[in-house]
């Protein structure tokens, strides 16, 4: 497939993914879903072996300022929220269930949409101008793409409730504060220490952190997390990584992992 909304960038083993549409604030319309959509079911196969991902927003105004409104008034018209609203789901459940790390650079507004994708991601770094809402309520929606329920699980009930209430937005302080950013830092500090992470979770055991972010995830899917954990913990005993490993820290050498 070919990319109009996305530019796509591998160096030194991790993907550069760019939501390329500056002019609107990078603003998620259908044709940017359908690609992000391919990118996280199929795209990455071309890339032979990476870290994980950085997904960010072109130019230093947003990371993703929101969904096409355009598009949202000709879905009301339609009377296909519903269905909308479960295709976001699914995309963005890709990203939270990808094999490898997908870290969110956020550069800006992410607002509505932005947010979501960017709780989507399993970390996120944010510059020192960002900002953070779910401002649907000043539309008469509510958030479609997850928003709901991610925001809870980050920042807990309490504040999640007020935030989507009253559609206010937080700086990328108090997102850190409350635990929605792992890390904010000026622009260009930003953008290295997401390389950083990547870099160091990529010295891992592969095998280990795709089943890691299994795990993870399903305490939040509704099902049993620990029988998830268990048997996650099964699967990565059996691995030639485990042995390498184990053995490695044993003999106080650093670890060949292979994926297997």
């Amino acid at each position: 497939m070919t990319y109009e909304n996305l530019l796509v960038e591998v160096k030194d083993r991790i993907i550069f993914l760019t939501i390329n549409r500056p002019k609107a604030l990078n603003a998620l319309n259908v044709q940017t879903l359908t690609e992000i959509r391919h990118f996280f079911s199929a795209g990455y196969q071309d890339h032979d072996d990476f870290h994980g991902v950085i997904l960010t927003g072109a130019g230093d105004r947003a990371f993703v300022a929101g969904a096409d409104i355009k598009e949202f008034l000709a879905v009301a018209e339609d009377g296909n929220g519903e269905t909308m609203a479960q295709r976001g789901h699914e995309i963005f459940f890709l990203i939270e269930r990808f094999h490898r790390p997908v870290i969110a650079l956020v550069n800006g507004f992410a607002l509505g949409g932005g947010c979501e994708l960017a709780m989507a991601c399993h970390l996120r770094v944010a510059t020192e101008n960002a900002s953070f809402g779910q401002p649907e309520v000043n539309l008469g929606i509510i958030p479609g793409y997850g928003g709901t329920q991610r925001l809870n699980q980050y920042i807990g009930k309490g504040k999640a409730t007020e935030l989507i209430l009253t559609g206010d937005r937080i700086d990328a302080q108090e997102a850190h504060r409350l635990g929605l950013v792992n890390y904010v830092l000026p622009q260009e500090e930003a953008r290295e220490k997401a390389v950083e992470l990547l870099r160091v979770i990529g010295s891992k055991g592969p095998i280990a952190i795709q089943q890691s972010i299994r795990a993870i995830n399903a305490y939040y899917d509704g099902k049993e997390g620990y029988a998830a954990e268990a048997a996650a913990f099964g699967a990565v005993t059996k691995t030639e990584d485990f042995r390498e490993g184990a053995s490695a820290f044993v003999e106080k050498r650093i670890a060949n992992f292979r994926g297997k």
